[in-house]
């Protein structure tokens, strides 16, 4: 059975179902992330092994065995990495990437440029993510809690409007996509482009579909981000219209689902809902949500 080596520090992240651990360690004098990655069992959830789900089990590796993103033009993996595979899963080896604090109009025109990528028509890109995500909350009773909040109307109206706004989504321009471009995945730089980490759901998705989702954590607004996005676009590629509408649908309902899900955890303590919006665990994701207003108006 696989075992982490004696030393190696436990590091946080890495919660996929397939994760079962990040360390960090020093490996012949060179410091290392090290990230294990469990094989699904006949008793694991199916799309860990659809290899066009988000959620498939071993893209990470794939991504690097191919080198499909070593040198493409935005957003690049780090170079060096490696994987062992055994029966039990794969291990993933990398460097490790000091943080270049980038700016995120950097990242946003990184994004840009990043999405012109042809990324093939390898089996295992991840498709519909979006789609996939609320079919999971869609499976749970879609915001049932949010129902409860004073954003209810607002979150009824677009859930119902969520297959009308899916299709608008998947008429645009379809691109290429890190698929969670969050600032902890996007460390380090290499000139002009952003050294990203955790590939695990590489894919293809709408324009602005990752400007959205780094909308969500990035300081800056959405407006100077979007400029930045459409600059680093080929001319010709889409819209500024295109990536706004792409971008707002993927903000919007990601960080709905967000605040669902954490509304969901404390919900059935004791006291009012309302009371609980302070919670350590639900303010960050509520005050996501209220940055979020002006790109919800839009959408309606």
């Amino acid at each position: 059975m696989w075992q982490p080596e004696p030393g190696w520090e436990p590091m946080a992240g890495g919660t996929g179902a397939s994760t079962v651990g990040v360390w960090r360690a020093d490996l012949g004098g060179r410091r290392v992330v090290v990230k294990r990655l469990a094989a699904p069992t006949e008793h694991d959830p199916a799309e860990l092994s659809d290899p066009r789900h988000f959620a498939y089990w071993r893209r990470s590796a794939d991504v690097v065995i191919s080198g499909i993103v070593a040198e493409t033009p935005g957003l690049r993996s780090v170079p060096d990495a490696a994987v062992e595979q055994d029966v039990e899963g794969v291990t993933l080896i990398q460097p490790w990437v000091d943080d270049s604090a980038s700016s995120g109009l950097f990242v946003a025109r990184a994004l840009g440029r990043f999405a012109a990528t042809d990324l093939g028509e390898r089996r295992w890109l991840a498709t519909s993510q979006l789609a996939d995500r609320l079919h999971r909350t869609e499976r749970r009773g879609g915001w049932r809690t949010l129902a409860r909040t004073t954003v209810a109307d607002v979150a009824d109206r677009l859930w119902q409007r969520r297959t009308t706004l899916l299709a608008a989504a998947d008429a645009l321009p379809q691109v290429a996509q890190h698929g969670d471009p969050v600032p902890a995945n996007l460390p380090g730089r290499e000139a002009d482009h952003v050294l990203a980490i955790d590939w695990s759901t590489l894919g293809v998705a709408p324009v602005g579909a990752d400007l959205g989702y780094f909308a969500l954590s990035a300081r800056e607004e959405f407006e100077p981000l979007l400029d930045a996005y459409v600059e680093g676009l080929p001319a010709g590629l889409a819209t500024r219209e295109d990536v706004a509408l792409g971008a707002r649908i993927t903000a919007v309902y990601t960080v709905l689902s967000r605040a669902e899900w954490a509304l969901a955890r404390v919900a059935g303590g004791e006291g009012a809902l309302a009371g609980k919006y302070r919670h350590p665990s639900v303010a960050p994701h509520l005050r996501a949500l209220q940055r979020q207003f002006p790109q919800i108006e839009a959408l309606l």
